[in-house]
């Protein structure tokens, strides 16, 4: 499968996943009544902090109603973790790119700059904690004199991973499939979305290109579940595979744990030759065999596990275990599974 940086890279070099991105997910910029329809791909000259060429983003230039472009940076973040100095990179990038803008004379004597929108789309675990605003990177207190004379920058941000499931299902486009399928999924809970991917390409078969690539998503999510299986090429043959897988997968990581709770408490209330060792062991070996498949299932579908949330779990009964076990296959966060 491609690595996601060259997928995201081609599907943002289509206009209509462009448009589609902009109208869900950044509605104030329509604001300026962009014109689609004129979108014009631009060749981006910036240089990265190492002074490699960034060839993952993707820049557009977008006409406005009123006259004027903008410029559409795509900043498309595959790092482990929320970069603390990002707007202070945007800064750089965009006047780099103004420069660029000037150096090709794209404008007529007169005009003014063209206005910008930086919007940074990051895939990583953790969620984004980096300001958005270079003027929180500033050391000045409020009200300083000294603000007035400091750049000003500032991105949208769409972190994928943190993106409710909710928010983006209530919108129908192939953007919005895309923050959904970047969301942790288990094989039940994909196949009603591969339903919907293969619902829109049936509604517009023109997009064959696209559909190849909504294809290699939809293979890289389900290899993100765990599934020990040959993932096929075909969109409908992958939705059959993880409907019959999903049929019985709960009940055989259910009767994993349950059977070697079961193993383990035996073991250890016959180590200890009394009949109140039995119950006990059975007892506190079906609470670890719970234990261990929920921060599984937890690691799979959210990340990691921290440590405050991990005592929680030792600390719960078998009944509370039975409960966020339940909950896990359908929770749309890691906090919903844990709701009181």
């Amino acid at each position: 499968m491609a690595a996601a940086d060259q997928i995201y890279h081609r599907l943002f070099s289509h206009p209509l996943m462009v448009e589609q991105l902009v109208r869900d997910f950044v509605p104030e910029a329509m604001a300026a009544d962009l014109d689609f329809q004129g979108m014009e791909r631009i060749n981006s000259k910036a240089f990265s902090r190492a002074g490699v060429r960034r060839e993952g983003d993707v820049i557009w230039r977008i006409p406005t109603g009123y006259g004027t472009d903008i410029y559409l940076y795509l900043m498309l973040e595959f790092q482990s973790q929320s970069d603390n100095w990002m707007a202070v990179r945007t800064l750089v990038y965009q006047g780099l790119l103004w420069q660029q803008i000037i150096a090709e004379k794209r404008l007529k004597p007169g005009e003014l700059l063209p206005p910008l929108l930086l919007l940074v789309l990051y895939n990583g675990g953790p969620r984004w904690s980096a300001e958005t605003d270079i003027a929180a990177l500033i050391a000045l207190p409020k009200g300083s004199p000294l603000a007035y004379w400091q750049p000003q920058a500032r991105y949208h941000l769409l972190d994928m991973g943190g993106a409710t499931g909710d928010d983006a299902a209530r919108k129908d486009g192939l953007a919005a499939l895309l923050v959904r399928l970047e969301q942790r999924h288990q094989p039940e809970t994909l196949v009603p979305l591969i339903d919907a991917v293969i619902d829109w390409f049936r509604a517009h078969p023109d997009y064959d290109g696209l559909k190849r690539l909504f294809t290699e998503l939809v293979a890289n999510a389900i290899d993100g579940t765990g599934v020990p299986l040959a993932i096929p090429d075909d969109l409908k043959d992958m939705r059959t595979m993880l409907a019959t897988l999903g049929k019985t997968w709960r009940e055989e990581w259910t009767a994993e744990g349950l059977a070697k709770g079961r193993a383990e408490g035996l073991a250890e209330g016959l180590a200890e030759g009394r009949a109140e060792g039995l119950v006990e062991g059975r007892v506190e070996g079906r609470q670890e065999a719970q234990t261990d498949i929920l921060v599984r299932q937890i690691e799979r579908r959210f990340g990691p596990v921290p440590q405050d949330l991990r005592q929680r779990i030792d600390a719960a009964d078998s009944a509370t275990l039975d409960r966020w076990l339940d909950r896990i296959l359908d929770a749309p966060t890691r906090d919903a599974v844990f709701e009181e």
